[in-house]
């Protein structure tokens, strides 16, 4: 009965009233710290690096209190400058906070060295459709007297190409093709050997 008693008397109620002012203060001066540290309702736009260069995304992102991070290369785009940004996550137009992180995928210096397959030894028709799709693209095709119609030589630049060989994909390769004109000479383990006159 007495501990009833002590909940309606004046130095309870006092008491109790200070803690309910502290606990507002305190809710108040935490929510205070957390706008505070989070920035909250405070956003930056991202701006649009593409087509940059590092030292202009540096500056622009400096100014905009924003960080950068360099991801693993990208496919080469020839529309882009080298070495100049090619893709940002997040993308131009977002808004976020303060101090934020921004990826960048980087325009490699020219497009990634691919094998050149083995097409020689096979005909045009074959040959070219997988040059093609391998990511090469085909010059100029000059005829040589031989009995096939197959691929007797590559060239890259005038010079000759061995199959197996890297060059940049979309490197324009060049086709020797046989014209079915030569004849056949007993010894001959292959087509080239009726090249030899050209």
């Amino acid at each position: 009965m007495n501990f009833f008693k002590f909940l309606f008397t004046k130095t309870f109620v006092k008491q109790l009233l200070f803690a309910i002012v502290g606990l507002v203060i305190l809710v108040f001066l935490l929510m205070l710290w957390l706008k505070s540290t989070t920035n909250h309702g405070d956003t930056i736009e991202v701006p649009n690096l593409a087509k940059m260069q590092l030292d202009k995304v540096e500056e622009m992102l400096d100014d905009a209190d924003l960080r950068y991070e360099v991801m693993d290369s990208a496919n080469y785009n020839p529309d882009y400058p080298r070495y100049s940004v090619i893709e940002q996550v997040p993308k131009a137009g977002k808004f976020v906070k303060e101090n934020r992180k921004i990826y960048l995928a980087l325009n490699p210096s020219g497009y990634s060295k691919i094998a050149v397959p083995n097409v020689v030894g096979i005909t045009k028709r074959q040959g070219e459709p997988t040059l093609l799709a391998t990511g090469f693209k085909i010059g100029k095709v000059t005829s040589r007297k031989d009995i096939s119609d197959n691929i007797l030589e590559l060239r890259y630049k005038g010079e000759k190409l061995k199959p197996g060989t890297k060059l940049e994909k979309t490197a324009v390769i060049d086709l020797i093709v046989g014209d079915k004109t030569g004849s056949y000479r007993p010894g001959n383990n292959d087509t080239e050997g009726n090249n030899d006159g050209e």
